[in-house]
This record gives C-alpha cells, sequence and structure tokens, in this order.
C-alpha cells in the first residue's frame, strides 16, 4: 500500500491584496468586477435621478412662485375713453355679426313659393326686423306670400310696408316690401 502524498503549499510571504489576488479563483474575479460594475451604476443612475428631481422642484417652485405673484397683484387695464359714437358703431357691428342668419334664411326659404322672387333681404339687428323686397305676378300671390311668413315660427309678426307695379316692366310685376320681426331665442 502506498500513501500517496499530498503536495503542503509553504507561502512566507506577507499577505496582501496582490498576493490575495494572484490566487483568487478566476470566477470570483469576474464576479467582482461585475459587482463593482453594477455599483458604480447604480450610483450614477441615483445621483442623474437625484439632478432631476431637484430641476423638477426648482421649476415647481418657480411656476408656483409666478402663479402667486399673478393672482396677488389685480390685473392692470387700460382704461381708455371711448368716443359715443365710435362705441355705437362697434355695437352695431357686433349686433348685425350675432343675426341669426340661418334660422331667418330657412324660414323664409320655407314659405317662398315659385311665384315670388325675392330680391332684397335686409336685416336691421337693433330692431330685430327683417325687411324683405320681392316681387309678384299677383296680388294673390302676394297676399298668400306674407300669409305663408307669418305661419313661420322665426317671425313674431309679418307686415306689408308698401306695393306697387313696375309700369316699366312688359310683364308688369307687382313689386312689395314686408318687415317681419323675428323671434330672439
Amino acid at each position: 500500500m502506498t500513501k500517496r502524498s499530498r503536495a503542503m503549499r509553504i507561502d512566507f510571504a506577507p499577505r496582501s491584496l496582490r498576493r490575495t489576488l494572484f490566487h483568487a479563483h478566476p470566477a470570483l474575479l469576474a464576479v467582482g468586477a461585475l459587482g463593482v460594475l453594477l455599483c458604480t451604476g447604480a450610483v450614477l443612475s441615483a445621483t442623474r435621478l437625484a439632478d432631476e428631481r431637484r430641476d423638477r422642484a426648482q421649476q415647481l417652485q418657480h411656476v408656483q412662485e409666478r402663479a402667486a405673484a399673478m393672482s396677488a397683484r389685480p390685473a392692470q387695464v387700460a382704461m381708455v375713453d371711448i368716443p359715443e359714437a365710435e362705441a355705437a358703431f362697434v355695437n352695431g357691428a357686433i349686433a348685425q355679426l350675432n343675426l341669426p342668419w340661418r334660422e331667418l334664411q330657412d324660414a323664409v326659404a320655407s314659405a317662398t313659393p315659385p311665384a315670388i322672387a325675392l330680391i332684397a333681404l335686409e336685416p336691421d339687428a337693433r330692431k330685430q326686423v327683417l325687411k324683405i323686397t320681392a316681387e309678384a305676378a299677383s296680388s294673390d300671390d302676394m297676399v298668400d306670400y306674407v300669409s305663408q311668413l307669418k305661419q313661420q315660427e322665426a317671425f313674431s309678426a309679418v307686415a306689408l310696408t308698401r306695393h306697387d307695379v313696375q309700369e316699366t316692366d312688359p310683364h308688369r310685376p307687382l313689386r312689395f316690401q314686408l318687415e317681419a320681426t323675428w323671434v330672439n331665442r
């Protein structure tokens, strides 16, 4: 029976980091290097997130300060004297722009038979009156048209204001004018 001899390691050198790394297993060194890299990445990410949070907090504080400053002081409105004529003109233009055109046109179109020729529609926003100028071949057509307009829900009143026969036209049509007061909705 032979005894197997075991190699004995004799190392009289003082312990140091360099000697420990030299004798360490390569897999252990790889795990250590990976750990150092992961820790470095985590520290860099944490630093970047902290910087972003600080920037956002500063931006939020700046916005809150501006909002507080704006709400603390009353809004300054320039006081301008507008001449009465100019104010009346502007108000008239606004009233003209706010006319219920679609409703008025629909009401007139649905009440107008083929025998009536519309010549003009002139709205007066202040009085809420639509002046209608039209022509008809006969007085019966004119009267029927007035009654058709009176039946429209858009108008509260319809009145014939004038009429005359066009002598210069060879067909001698009857030209007439109506005033239809519209309902504000």
